[in-house]
């Protein structure tokens, strides 16, 4: 570094700490609000710090993360061995374009298709988020036709992204119509309905696009039976499979995938969320030749995608995940708050697998209980008017996981009242 450039360093950097302490949770909305489109809202608190499943907002308070990022956060915040490797290779190697590549994005690629134990002539694709890496997967199903294929089948309740391609898979019609006419071609088919599903899928079908669990919709498992029955009639009527595991993968079901019980083999699947434990990162893995042939130079590409550094927070994650026992833990602590869930008065089903979690209640208060549980110093989500949603990292302790167990019933009456 040359003396300009040190001088430069030392007299105009501003350390992250300094910025959040320029003001209150209330200024700094303040000035969120004259500043950021308003496409999300008014934010509900201004974080500035976090530790583990724990995060502080700008006046100080502290809250259990019991949200992860929606299910981004898998080895929690600023975990020591992630952020050393961020720092450590963006020191030495930040960005190259996709003229070129890296150790990194060679070695990440090889340790998902070990891990997902994809079969030879397997591929994969980065991208930056779940819903580029859903993109992509989109203009592979298009290029499965032989000039008849042009249906792309999902699911009512589905969520896959906010970009036009993955808007079109997306099911909710508050997400689409303002944006409409979106890509043709796609139809929504009934959750869980194993017999529409083979009734939809025909030899003008070029894809089935599923989530594992639905988690937008509020935390909805697909059976084993049905992701079964999928295999079989995209195979039939040659037909790609395509598996979001943007929220579900890495770990967050206690297994890499939350398809693996299923036994079947998909032609693609996307992951993000988890995948960089907090930094941007999504992936299109394509199994077997065939699918893997279907995209080929210049039909796809990315500034960002792949880059150096969000490959090696994706490979520091993967490591941690493997070395801590991590997939264990889901599970355990998974089990442990569903028993104490169903137990809790006004919980009328719980549903889900290791640490992605969506419980109902018998009244239409969940947003109400999100604010109670800020308030009281939990954050967690309301994805309909009476389910609630939890996706923590993957780290949360069994006695943390209690804590928030113990605070519910409080929660859920202090919801009521406010109504």
């Amino acid at each position: 570094m040359s003396h300009s450039d040190a001088e430069l360093v030392e007299t105009n950097a501003t350390p992250a700490s300094e910025i959040a302490g320029q003001g209150s949770g209330a200024e700094w909305l303040s000035r969120y609000s004259s500043s950021l489109m308003g496409v999300f809202g008014t934010p509900q608190r201004v974080l500035v710090r976090g530790a583990g499943c724990l995060v502080w907002d700008a006046d100080g308070k502290e809250y259990l993360d019991l949200l992860g990022g929606i299910a981004v956060n898998a080895m929690g915040h600023a975990h020591p061995f992630v952020t050393s490797v961020i720092a450590s290779q963006l020191a030495t190697l930040g960005h190259v374009s996709n003229f070129f590549t890296s150790p990194t994005q060679i070695a990440l690629a090889e340790k998902l298709l070990a891990l997902v134990k994809a079969p030879a002539g397997s591929k994969v694709f980065f991208a930056n988020s779940g819903t580029e890496a859903n993109e992509a997967a989109f203009k592979l199903a298009r290029r499965n036709s032989d000039g008849k294929r042009s249906k792309i089948i999902a699911l009512e309740g589905a969520f896959h992204g906010r970009t036009m391609g993955a808007l079109a898979l997306t099911a909710k019609e508050a997400y689409r119509t303002p944006f409409e006419p979106l890509p043709g071609g796609v139809v929504h088919i009934p959750f869980g309905d194993i017999e529409a599903l083979r009734a939809a899928v025909d030899d003008t079908t070029a894809a089935v696009f599923l989530e594992p669990i639905q988690g937008e919709a509020g935390v909805r498992p697909l059976s084993t039976e049905y992701l079964q029955a999928a295999r079989e009639a995209t195979t039939a009527a040659g037909a790609l499979l395509i598996l979001d595991e943007v929220q579900t993968g890495i770990g967050r079901t206690g297994k890499w995938l939350a398809s693996e019980d299923a036994g079947i083999v998909p032609d693609a699947i996307t992951l993000a969320k988890g995948l960089g434990g907090g930094f941007p990162v999504g992936a299109l893995i394509t199994f077997g030749e065939a699918t893997s042939s279907l995209l080929s130079a210049g039909q796809h590409g990315t500034t960002f995608g792949g880059n150096p550094v969000a490959t090696a927070a994706a490979l520091a994650t993967l490591h941690a995940i493997e070395s801590q026992g991590v997939l264990e833990n889901a599970r355990t602590v998974g089990a442990f708050l569903r028993k104490g869930l169903a137990d809790v008065d006004g919980v009328t089903e719980v549903r889900g697998v290791g640490l992605l979690i969506g419980f109902d209640l018998d009244a239409d208060v969940a947003p109400a209980v999100v604010q109670a549980g800020l308030d009281a110093g939990f954050i967690v989500n309301s994805p309909g008017p009476r389910t609630i949603r939890l996706a923590p990292p993957l780290i949360l302790s069994t006695e943390q996981a209690g804590r928030f167990l113990a605070a519910l019933p409080a929660l859920l009456q202090t919801a009521k009242e406010s109504q």
